[in-house]
Parts: C-alpha cells; structure tokens; sequence
C-alpha cells in the first residue's frame, strides 16, 4: 500500500489487539482519512475493523515477539524503547493515548496532537487498583512504587513534545492538567447511536452490568447488592478478577454470562431495568449505550458519567439514579429510589440525552477542531470523496 507523505495525517494508538472504546473512536477518524498510516506498537490481525487494518500499519520489534498479546502489559517498562526513531512525513500526526502513544516523537516539521483517554492510570491515580496493595510485601511494594514513579516522571517529560491535548471529558481534562501541566479541549467519544437503539420488548426484571472484570470496575458491589436485595442481575464480560467475582456470586440471583456479541449487549440492554454502572471511569460509553437503547443508569457519582447520565434530581430530563460512595449500602439505597421512582425516567428522555454523544458529533467536532487549529481542509480527511 502507498503510504502518503507531504500534507497528510498520520496516526498513532496505543496497540491493537481488540474493538474497545479506543479503537472505535480510532475507526471513525480512519473512516475519514482511508490511506493515512498508523503507527502502533504491536497488531493482532483481525483484532479490529478493516477500517483500521486496510491502511498502511507500521509497527514495533514487539510484533516479533512470539503470543506478544497475552504478556504485553508486563512488558510496560520497556514500551519507551520500542518507541520508533522514524516516521513518514506528515502535517500532522494525531496519537490516540491511554498509554505510550503520546509519547512518540512526531516527523520533522509535522504538529502533534494528543486525543487523549487518561495519562497512564497505573502510574499516577490508581495504582492501588491495578496492584492490589493490601496483598504486596514490604519490599515488592517499594520496588513498584520507585518503577511507577519513573514511569510517571518519563510521562510528564514527553507531553512537552505534544502541541495540544484534547481530553474525552471535564475529567480527563483535570487529569491532564494535574499530571502535565497542560490545558486541553474535551472532545467527547463517540457512541454508536445508530445501532443501539430503543425497541418495543417489554422490560424484564433483572438489573444489567457490561463490564471487563477489572477491580477499579467495582462489580463486586453490584453482586452484594443485588444478593441482599434479592434481585436477578445479568453480568456480561470476561477479565482478571472473574474468579473472585465468582467466588462472592454465592446465589442463585448473579448470572455470569462471559463475553458476548454486540448484539446481544444490546438485546439485554433493551431488556433490562436498569444498567448498575458501580465504578469510576474517565468517561464511561456503557451508560450512554444503554441511555441510547431507552434504558436507564444507576451509577456512582464520579468520573465522566457526571457528564453524560442527568441524575433523577433533574426529573423533567433525567436519565439515571446516582449514589454518592463507593458501597453496598449506597447503591442499594439508589436501586431501592430507582425502584420507587425510575418511572420518573423516560426512555425518550434517556434515547435524546445518548444523542449528543454520537459518532456523528464526535467526528464533526474533531475534524472542524483540526481544520481550524491545523488548517487541514474537509477535502484533505475525505480524500476518496473528493476523488469520487
């Protein structure tokens, strides 16, 4: 494949090894410029769309790296030195980052700008989550403390070399500019409107969480919950905690249903009574997808959610429940006001509040942020077009 040069757009991400919130927002910038090339540190093919893979891919000595996908995370100290030395010309190059893709030095002469997910969450906010501090020794404590500090120290360093940060919520954009000193413009994702959407099935009564099984996710209050409460609940996902999250589900009401198809995510969503959204994310696409089929949120009152789901206090527009702590006892009290009150919650409330999340806003405001910051042209992103 021809790789274009001079006054294009070049694109780097993290790795590709799944479909997940970042490569969709990925996708949709690819969909807009089809022959710009990608720079990534290691791609599993067939791991996410031909939007993606049918592009010129440039990638790392970790693609050498024999089953590179079921280890790489461990392999996060050394990710800087697979960082590439050369890359093709460009005008711009847009690094989508949650990790190292900011990080990448840009082409001679070409802006670099950062959409940014989160600065690295193991290095500065949640390191307790990712690695369980109450079960480290003494000494392994100290020894990943001092590596997370580099980590976090090297991380700050290399955002001076981005010319500007665009955050996916309020809440990254505070992350930002505590951990690199940076301002940004929030740009929100973008949520596949089209394909979830309301139906006419009656709803059952289960309650929903969609979820990988990470501890900062807190599905384990979901299942205490709904154990004390006596409710059907509906878990769909797969990840490193699914044992002990098995382990507590000690009844008949918690369902482990594993990975499933976006269909039938979307099936359950239209179904249920509401989506249990227990943790703090950086923005959170789960709600606003389950808000996009009619269905209401109970979630806690942190992170990007408080962006996007209108808490019942606002009934006239409200498309959730919140509750204030991270514990049983706070969401239960939030299922048992849902249970009284979640008629207060319309579906059409929640399908026109999902709307201004699309994938169609998030392309429209980032291609006008870069023609008038970058003086790319709408002619220049959709280059089929124009030739067509």
């Amino acid at each position: 494949m021809k790789i274009h040069s001079a006054n294009s757009i070049l694109f780097v991400h993290d790795w590709l090894t799944g479909m997940r919130g970042g490569e969709k927002c990925l996708e949709i910038l690819c969909e807009w410029q089809p022959t710009a090339p990608l720079f990534t540190l290691f791609h599993r093919f067939g791991s996410v769309s031909r939007t993606i893979e049918n592009r010129p891919i440039l990638t790392s000595w970790f693609q050498r790296l024999p089953h590179i996908q079921s280890y790489y995370r461990y392999l996060l100290p050394v990710m800087p030195l697979a960082l590439p030395s050369r890359l093709p010309k460009a005008k711009l190059m847009i690094s989508l980052s949650h990790c190292i893709a900011k990080s990448v030095q840009p082409p001679p002469g070409a802006a670099h700008l950062c959409y940014c997910f989160t600065p690295m969450r193991y290095a500065w906010q949640m390191r307790d989550a990712y690695f369980s501090a109450p079960k480290r020794n003494r000494l392994k404590a100290r020894a990943i403390d001092l590596l997370l500090d580099q980590l976090s120290a090297w991380d700050r360093q290399t955002a001076a070399q981005v010319t500007e940060f665009i955050a996916i919520s309020k809440t990254i954009r505070n992350r930002i500019l505590t951990c690199y000193q940076r301002n940004s413009t929030v740009i929100y994702p973008p949520v596949n409107t089209h394909f979830f959407t309301p139906s006419f099935q009656k709803r059952e009564n289960f309650y929903l969480v969609v979820s990988a099984f990470a501890p900062y996710k807190k599905i384990d209050l979901a299942i205490r919950a709904c154990q004390q409460l006596k409710r059907q609940l509906i878990i769909i996902g797969t990840g490193q905690a699914k044992r002990q999250l098995q382990a507590i589900a000690n009844s008949e009401y918690i369902h482990f249903l594993g990975h499933q198809s976006d269909e039938s995510i979307r099936d359950y969503l239209r179904r249920c009574q509401a989506l249990l959204f227990p943790g703090e994310e950086d923005f959170g696409i789960v709600p606003v997808e389950a808000n996009a089929c009619g269905t209401p949120v109970i979630a806690l009152n942190r992170g990007g959610v408080q962006e996007t789901v209108i808490g019942l206090a606002n009934n006239d527009n409200a498309t959730g429940i919140f509750f204030d702590e991270a514990d049983v006892d706070h969401l239960i009290g939030a299922m048992l006001q849902f249970e009284k009150s979640g008629k207060n919650i319309s579906s059409e409330s929640c399908r026109k509040r999902a709307l201004q999340f699309s994938s169609n806003q998030f392309a429209q405001k980032f291609i006008d942020h870069v023609e008038r910051h970058y003086g790319i042209s709408r002619e220049e992103w959709i280059p089929q077009r124009r030739a067509g």
